[in-house]
């Protein structure tokens, strides 16, 4: 099992495949970085050489990934949330921001149901 960036890549996959397990690595960054790295995308990462290996986790330094592309991605919600802007609200109140409707669907951002209990009929 490879190990690029302080992530254990699975070794029976393909290259291209294998590198989108680093977080913020997709699968046309995948096959950049192996195009950079001179080595062919349709192999396993078991066959891969150290050499390759070497290479690969040179391509893969110069883009920012994983822990720091997390913590920048948690700063730029935070200052949205700071500055009190439209997408900060939302964030701040757990709702979507991107302008869906919010009547019917959202269940994944606003959580499981809160029942709401009727209130009684007062009798005369």
């Amino acid at each position: 099992m490879a190990r690029i960036a302080g992530v254990d890549i699975p070794k029976n996959k393909r290259g291209a495949i294998s590198l989108t397990y680093i977080y913020g690595i997709g699968k046309s960054r995948a096959k950049e970085i192996l195009a950079t790295a001179k080595v062919d995308e349709n192999i396993a990462v078991d066959d891969w050489t150290d050499d390759q290996i070497g290479h690969i986790r040179e391509a893969v330094a110069s883009y920012t990934i994983e822990g720091e592309l997390r913590s920048e991605t948690q700063l730029n919600i935070k200052r949205l949330m700071d500055i009190g802007c439209y997408r900060g609200i939302r964030h701040r109140t757990g709702l979507p921001l991107r302008g869906q409707r919010t009547k019917n669907n959202s269940r994944t951002r606003k959580g499981r149901r809160k029942t709401v209990a009727n209130k009684k009929m007062v009798t005369k």
